[in-house]
C-alpha cells in the first residue's frame, strides 16, 4: 500500500501529479486506485474539473469525497483547500468499490436496506467508509438499519461540511456520481489480504451530576431533569444565551451513554423556550452530564489510542475528526492529536459535521470525536511493537483535571447525602416503611390521576395501649415493628403493588393502586387472618381492626382519607379484628 498526498493548485499541476502516480502503478501493477478529494468549499464547478481530469488520466481509479471544514494532510492541518490523497493497493485481492446515492430521512431505510444487499452479494467486503451530508437530517434510522449488516464487516466514517461553521451548504460526490448537496457516497474495501483497524477517541470527561433527559425530539433536547435545558448551561456554567452560545459550549458537550460506547453531543444554538438543539440526535430517557476538554486528558487519550493503533502495524490512516475539535484547539494547535498517528503511517481525512463508526455491532453518530481507520496490506511489520510506545506528552497531570476531578467526588458525596437525607425526610424512623407525610403524597398524586382506580386500607391495632401499658413501650415497639416487617413481607409475597406507610401511633395505611375495593377487601382479609397468628415474645398474639376503601374519581384526597377512616373506626365498633369496607 502507497499514498500519495498532495494539495490541488491547478489543472497543469494534478496531470502532472497523476502522471507520476500512473507510472508509479505500472511499475508496481498496482491492483486498486482510490483517490480521496477533500474540499473546504462545496464549488460544484472546482470538483467537477478535478473528477473530470482524474477520469481522463486515470480512467480505471475509483474516487471519493466532500466538502469539509478543512483538511487533513500528512497528519496536520491543511491549509489548503483542497486535498487529493491517493491510495495504491498492490495485492491482486484487494477490492474498492465506490457506491452513491441520494439522501433523505424518507429514503434512509431503502438506502440502507439496497446497501445491505449489494454488501451481501460481495462477500469479499470487510469494510465500508462513508460520506454524507447530514445538515438538517435525522440519522437515526440510517444507523439504525445497518445493525444487522453482518458483524465482522467495519463501518466508519464522516458528515460533510463546508469551511464555515455556519454556512448550510455542503456535498458528496464520487466515481459513480456527480456532485450531490443531499447524498451519501460509500467507499467498500475488502479482499483477502486487506486488513483494518478502527478506534474513536473523545478526550471530554464528565463533569458534576446527572441529568435525565426528560423531553426530547430528534436532535432538539427540551428539558433535563423537567427543567428546559438552557437553564444546565446556564446555572453550571454562566454561558449567555446570545450569538456567541455555540462557541462558548463547545467545550461542554452533553455526554451520555448509547449502545455501550461514550457518545457526545454539541449544542448548536439555544431556543427560546430553553430547549437546545444538538448536533445529532439525543433520546429522550437517557441519562448524561455536561462534559468538559481538557488539552492534557485529551492528549493522554490519543498517546493511548496510538499505542493501540501502533499494535497494528498501519500503512496508512484515515481520520475523520469533528469540527468542533478544530475549534477547540485552533488551526495552530490542532495538529497535536492528529500528528502523532502520521509518525506510524501516512495520515489524512477532514473535520467532519459528525463522526460515524460501528461499535459492538452498532453504528454510531458521534459529535466532537475522533474517529480513526487505519489500513494495511498483508501481515504486520516486525516494529510494530516498537512503534506502539506510549507517547509522554507531560509529567504533570492537568489542573483543570484535577479540578475536574474534585468536583466529581464532591458531586457524587453531595448527591449520595441527598439521597440519605430524601429517605430520612419520607421515612418512619421506627418501622422504616414510609412515614405520613410521603405517604399522604402518594395519595394525593394518585388521586390527581383521574380515571385511575386504586384503594386504602387503614390499619389499627386493638388495644394496643394496653400492650404499652403493661409489657412497656419497648415490647410496644417491637410489635410496631413486627406489624411493618409482616405487611412489606406478606404485600412481597402475595406481588401485591403498594405504598405502606406509618399514619401515626399504632395506625398504618396501605395505598393499594389499580385495585378495586372488592380485591382490597380480600387483601385486608388476608392480612387480618396472617397477623393474628403471629406470637409476639413478650406481648402474645395481637389483633388488628382494618378500614377499606376506593377513590371516587373528583374526589380530593382530604375526603377519600376520612372515608376509611370511618371504615376503620366503624370496624372498632362492630367489636375489633374485623374489616369494614366504605
Amino acid at each position: 500500500m502507497k499514498l500519495f498526498q498532495f494539495d490541488y493548485k491547478n489543472e497543469i499541476s494534478l496531470r502532472g501529479k497523476l502522471n507520476r502516480i500512473r507510472q508509479f502503478c505500472e511499475d508496481k501493477h498496482a491492483s486498486k486506485i482510490l483517490f480521496h478529494i477533500f474540499t473546504d468549499a462545496p464549488d460544484k464547478e472546482l470538483i467537477d474539473g478535478i473528477c473530470a481530469v482524474l477520469d481522463d488520466e486515470m480512467p480505471a481509479a475509483e474516487y471519493v469525497g466532500c466538502s469539509t471544514n478543512g483538511n487533513i494532510s500528512s497528519g496536520d492541518f491543511s491549509p489548503s483547500g483542497v486535498s487529493i490523497t491517493c491510495t495504491v493497493f498492490e495485492h491482486p485481492s484487494i477490492q474498492v468499490e465506490t457506491l452513491q446515492y441520494k439522501l433523505s430521512e424518507e429514503v434512509a431505510i431503502e438506502l440502507t436496506n439496497d446497501l445491505k444487499r449489494l454488501v451481501k452479494a460481495r462477500p469479499w467486503v470487510k469494510a465500508i467508509e462513508l460520506v454524507a451530508t447530514i445538515r438538517g437530517l435525522s440519522m437515526s434510522n440510517f444507523c439504525d438499519n445497518l445493525q444487522d449488516l453482518d458483524p465482522s464487516i467495519v463501518v466508519f466514517g464522516g458528515g460533510a461540511f463546508s469551511g464555515k461553521l455556519d454556512a448550510v451548504q455542503a456535498c458528496i460526490f464520487s466515481k459513480k456520481g456527480g456532485v450531490m448537496q443531499k447524498g451519501v457516497a460509500f467507499v467498500l474495501y475488502g479482499g483477502d489480504d486487506f486488513y483494518i483497524s478502527t478506534q474513536f477517541v473523545s478526550g471530554w470527561k464528565p463533569l458534576g451530576k446527572e441529568m435525565k433527559v426528560t423531553r426530547a425530539e430528534g436532535n432538539i433536547v427540551y428539558e433535563l431533569d423537567g427543567n428546559p435545558t438552557y437553564d444546565a448551561y446556564q446555572r453550571y456554567l454562566k454561558i449567555k444565551n446570545d450569538e456567541n452560545f455555540f462557541f462558548h459550549t463547545i467545550e461542554f458537550p452533553f455526554y451520555y451513554i448509547k449502545n455501550g460506547v461514550n457518545i457526545l453531543r454539541d449544542p448548536v444554538c439555544c431556543n427560546e423556550d430553553g430547549s437546545i438543539e444538538m448536533t445529532s440526535d439525543v433520546k429522550e430517557g437517557a441519562s448524561g452530564r455536561l462534559a468538559y476538554g481538557d488539552p492534557q486528558t485529551i492528549l493522554d487519550s490519543v498517546a493511548e489510542t496510538r499505542a493501540e493503533v501502533a499494535r497494528f502495524s498501519p500503512e496508512a490512516i484515515l481520520i475523520f475528526s469533528c469540527a468542533g475539535r478544530r475549534l477547540f484547539w485552533g488551526d495552530d494547535r490542532i495538529g497535536r492529536e492528529t500528528q502523532p498517528f502520521e509518525s506510524l503511517a501516512p495520515t489524512f481525512g477532514f473535520f467532519t459535521s459528525s463522526e460515524f463508526l460501528r461499535t459492538n455491532g452498532f453504528v454510531n453518530q458521534h459529535n466532537v470525536t475522533l474517529v480513526i481507520a487505519a489500513m494495511r496490506e498483508g501481515a504486520p511489520k516486525e516494529n510494530a511493537a516498537s512503534a506502539a510506545e506510549k507517547l509522554d506528552h507531560s509529567e504533570r497531570i492537568s489542573m483543570i483535571h484535577r479540578l475536574a476531578t474534585f468536583i466529581n467526588m464532591a458531586t457524587s458525596e453531595l448527591e449520595e447525602a441527598n439521597e440519605k437525607l430524601h429517605q430520612f425526610a419520607i421515612t418512619d424512623a421506627l418501622t422504616g416503611i414510609y412515614n405520613r407525610g410521603e405517604i399522604q403524597r402518594r395519595i394525593e398524586v394518585l388521586a390527581e390521576e383521574t380515571g385511575k382506580p386504586f384503594s386504602l386500607i387503614m390499619i389499627d391495632l386493638d388495644d394496643f395501649k394496653k400492650v404499652n401499658d403493661n409489657y412497656g413501650h419497648k415490647i410496644g415497639d417491637e410489635v410496631l415493628t413486627g406489624l411493618a416487617d409482616f405487611l412489606k413481607v406478606k404485600l412481597h409475597t402475595e406481588a401485591v403493588p403498594n405504598q405502606t406507610g406509618r399514619w401515626g401511633g399504632e395506625e398504618f395505611m396501605i395505598v393499594l393502586p389499580g385495585m378495586h375495593k372488592e380485591d382490597a377487601v380480600k387483601i385486608a382479609e388476608t392480612l387480618r387472618f396472617g397477623f393474628a397468628a403471629i406470637e409476639f415474645k413478650g406481648a402474645g398474639k395481637q389483633t388488628m381492626s382494618l378500614g377499606v376503601t376506593e377513590y371516587i374519581p373528583g374526589e380530593d384526597a382530604d375526603t377519600l382519607c376520612i372515608r376509611v377512616d370511618d371504615a376503620l373506626y366503624a370496624a372498632k365498633r362492630a367489636g375489633k379484628n374485623c374489616v369494614v369496607v366504605k
